[in-house]
């Protein structure tokens, strides 16, 4: 019997929640199934990686210890940090305030795509100060803009913080799937 994580109520095997899982999709995967792979790369290969991804999801600690997430658009900046657009009041920017460590899952566009999550140190800067961070962020991610002027005004009157994360580590780029061991031409 297995939890069916919805309650304390065990499920026979083979269940999820209240939904079984047919016998088939039990069994050894088909040739055309996916098998997960985690592939360990250099900085020069991550940031490759991570430069044209642009969705992710930012974690910060909060004050109670607990992570707190958040869903960010990201680009990677011209020194290799990965830049992150917010407000001086979110609550990801009071938890990097307090403890500058920060973790980023970087996705592909498709949900099934390779990610990667890399840990670093963020440093938060306010407006004034944050227009030319965030004048970097839009072109990383979007290209040039019509009128840099009016964007560094639009930037000041918001009041916009930019938060620049330094790589510290990294896990594998990963891609989800059935085990290895479960491919069609496994021993195992």
């Amino acid at each position: 019997m297995i939890s069916s994580g919805r309650s304390n109520v065990p499920c026979p095997a083979g269940r999820v929640g209240a939904v079984a899982i047919p016998r088939a999709a039990r069994a050894r995967p088909s040739a055309m199934a996916s098998i997960a792979t985690n592939r360990y790369v250099d900085r020069d290969e991550l940031l490759k990686f991570v430069r044209p991804r642009h969705q992710g999801v930012l974690l910060t600690n909060r004050r109670d210890g607990w992570p707190q997430s958040s869903l960010v658009t990201l680009g990677v900046g011209d020194i290799g940090q990965i830049l992150v657009s917010s407000y001086p009041e979110r609550a990801k920017v009071h938890n990097l305030r307090r403890n500058p460590k920060a973790s980023m899952v970087v996705m592909s566009d498709t949900f099934n795509g390779e990610w990667v999550q890399v840990d670093g140190t963020a440093q938060v800067i306010d407006s004034p100060d944050s227009v030319e961070g965030l004048v970097e962020y839009f072109r990383v991610i979007s290209g040039e803009h019509p009128d840099w002027d009016e964007y560094r005004q639009a930037m000041v009157r918001q009041g916009k913080t930019v938060i620049r994360i330094t790589v510290d580590r990294w896990g594998p780029i990963a891609k989800g799937g059935f085990p290895a061991r479960l491919a069609p031409d496994s021993d195992h």
